[in-house]
């Protein structure tokens, strides 16, 4: 991998993201035109913005995709569904929804697998990939493991480790892990894929995700990564 991985080759596993709450038009029409320039998979946005970087990216190759529930999950499937809906109609061509959290944690395995069911349908239904936001800080192994389980049922494009923006506890990481990578994959195979997101700064970090098993990585540093390997190859 190391000694095949070209610049353009490693930009297209990158979700390249831009999710602060406060960035302005301009921000993302910089944002977007960087994110054509260097070829990225797909630009990471909240879903008010997918309209706007559907025009700014009209032209190019980019992806757009819509964060839905971000980042706690905690609203309905019905609200979540609709938020879908909207992205979609909007332009988006994937969308990475994060799991109700506090079900999983009540144990409630039935009302995930439903969430995920009825968001999963939707892409479906349009054409459009979707992924599933695990948050891995806040969960068990076990309960990891039980969410690829139910995933291996429904069958999302991507299981995702991260949002990026969880808290951490007694000294758990908040973004992507190789072992977190490494147990998803070993689940689910290649029935669905994995998707590193959060944490990952340097080439170290995404080649380590990819030699993992991760088949796409979100990322704020998608362009000092690829630098960073166009310098190692110079």
């Amino acid at each position: 991998m190391k000694e095949t991985l070209t610049p353009e080759i490693l930009a297209k596993y990158f979700d390249q993201t831009l999710l602060k709450a406060y960035a302005t038009e301009e921000d993302f029409r910089e944002f977007c035109a960087q994110s054509a320039a260097y070829h990225f998979k797909m630009v990471a946005i909240n879903s008010v913005p997918v309209k706007m970087c559907r025009e700014f990216l009209a032209d190019s190759d980019v992806l757009v995709g819509a964060a839905i529930g971000f980042p706690l999950g905690q609203t309905t499937i019905e609200n979540k569904v609709h938020e879908t809906r909207q992205a979609i109609a909007d332009g988006a061509d994937e969308i990475d929804y994060v799991i109700n959290i506090s079900a999983l944690k009540s144990g409630n395995l039935a009302y995930v697998e439903e969430e995920m069911q009825a968001i999963v349908s939707v892409c479906r239904e349009a054409g459009k990939t979707v992924k599933v936001i695990f948050e891995n800080c806040y969960l068990t192994d076990d309960e990891k493991r039980a969410l690829c389980e139910i995933a291996l049922r429904v069958r999302p494009d991507f299981i995702k480790t991260s949002t990026g923006f969880g808290t951490p506890s007694a000294g758990v990481a908040v973004g992507a892990t190789v072992e977190d990578v490494r147990l998803m994959k070993s689940i689910v195979g290649d029935a669905v894929k994995v998707k590193a997101a959060g944490g990952v700064r340097t080439l170290a970090d995404a080649l380590a995700m990819i030699e993992a098993g991760a088949e796409r990585i979100g990322t704020s540093a998608g362009v000092s990564i690829i630098e960073e390997l166009k310098s190692k190859r110079a």
